[in-house]
């Protein structure tokens, strides 16, 4: 596809590439995807104070974590506030959060809410892909997936957030994956669970036996296959041909039906509710990359019908990681933090079965909703998002800080 749209574009649009401008108009942020500097050059573009934070995991890998303090209207106090804590899903990032107008995205709306906003980003991706030791060049590197995520990521994040806050709880959003490695942790670590006031789950995935996505193909490959195809390390990473497509090809209104058909494949389809002027946007903030490892964890999920530990492939290795022959499966059961959960009709990654599915077993349920139209993304760049998710979202938090 995004070959189709380069070779396309060279055919049709006249003059050289670089440099013309008629026809088609780049959103500024769209180009602001310097390595490590991004997330801070969007906030900053929209008037919000932001700091840096790297987040040391006990393994070593050293996670981008951004924060907003307060709103753009609110001036910097000594009271400290309630912190809310936004965790992307799968090869994304901390810029779903923040790729919207400030109306739209939900960290500002948060911010100018009053709360103190903190971006993660999970390991392997673009803005967290250095560790201590390890060289992201080596396969070593890359031997993770959701279970080291939920495991050390997720703990050593929610703690340097807790210190630096000065805070005991915090509140957790999380999209997709966002919210796998969350019900992980917070089953697997009581200490850490008691550490969330309230965890809100936006196309919440904990089964994908249903997923109707195009990624299910990779599951009928052999793990063998798909190490020969996309090797041992970094899968879906952005590239400068996809750079080139987003702010070269997809800010032109020629070809924003075949961009956002792209971006419709892979979700579920709400093309009415996608802002098409910001395209450029979200195709040059993503994919920002994961492991190949992961991948195989999310088609062994998809396989069995069940969350369970990664399988390192032979009983030796299982015995070594997990004291048994086979990975074990993750009880969501024994999880006890107050949850809120939005489902979307039309998201063909998140299917409506499999959530039925996770319903019953979500032991502390304060609230849900489904959205008959909503796909996979709409849940950050819908543009009725505010209206249909974040106003109850932040109401809620608003009355658990009254209670």
């Amino acid at each position: 596809m995004w070959w189709l749209l380069a070779t396309t574009c060279c055919m049709l649009l006249p003059g050289p590439i670089h440099g013309y401008k008629q026809g088609g108009i780049t959103n500024p942020e769209a180009s602001m995807n310097t390595v490590c500097i991004f997330q801070s050059e969007i906030i900053s573009y929209w008037g919000y104070p932001y700091e840096m934070h790297d987040v040391v995991t006990e393994d070593g890998y050293i996670l981008g974590t951004y924060r907003i303090p307060h709103g753009k209207g609110c001036s910097r106090n000594t009271v400290p506030k309630a912190v809310v804590y936004l965790q992307h899903g799968l090869a994304a990032s901390a810029d779903n959060w923040i790729c919207n107008l400030p109306n739209n995205s939900l960290a500002f709306l948060l911010a100018d809410s009053g709360y103190d906003v903190w971006l993660g980003n999970s390991r392997g991706n673009t803005w967290s892909r250095k560790h201590l030791t390890l060289s992201p060049k080596s396969p070593q590197y890359w031997a993770f997936s959701l279970d080291e995520m939920a495991k050390y990521d997720l703990p050593a994040t929610i703690n340097l957030i807790l210190e630096k806050s000065g805070q005991k709880q915090l509140f957790y959003v999380g999209h997709s994956q966002g919210t796998t490695i969350a019900f992980i942790a917070f089953s697997t670590n009581p200490e850490l669970a008691k550490k969330i006031r309230l965890f809100f789950a936006l196309a919440p995935v904990v089964t994908v036996k249903y997923t109707r996505s195009p990624m299910k193909k990779l599951t009928s490959l052999s793990r063998k296959a798909v190490k020969v195809l996309f090797g041992d390390k970094m899968f879906s990473t952005h590239t400068w041909l996809e750079q080139f497509i987003a702010t070269k090809v997809c800010n032109r209104k020629l070809f924003r039906q075949i961009c956002s058909n792209l971006l419709f494949s892979l979700s579920g389809f709400d093309p009415q509710n996608l802002n098409m002027s910001r395209l450029d946007v979200y195709m040059a903030q993503s994919p920002a990359g994961t492991s190949v490892q992961n991948m195989l964890h999310w088609a062994q999920t998809v396989n069995s019908g069940q969350l369970q530990a990664f399988d390192w492939g032979n009983p030796d290795q299982n015995m070594m990681h997990f004291n048994q022959l086979t990975p074990p499966v993750y009880n969501i059961t024994k999880m006890r933090v107050p949850t809120a959960m939005w489902s979307g009709g039309q998201d063909i990654v998140a299917d409506d079965k499999d959530t039925k599915n996770l319903l019953p077993k979500v032991a502390n349920l304060i609230y849900y909703k489904d959205i008959p139209h909503y796909n996979h993304m709409d849940f950050y760049l819908g543009q009725d998002a505010p209206q249909e998710v974040y106003q109850d979202l932040i109401r809620m938090m608003d009355e658990s800080l009254q209670n």
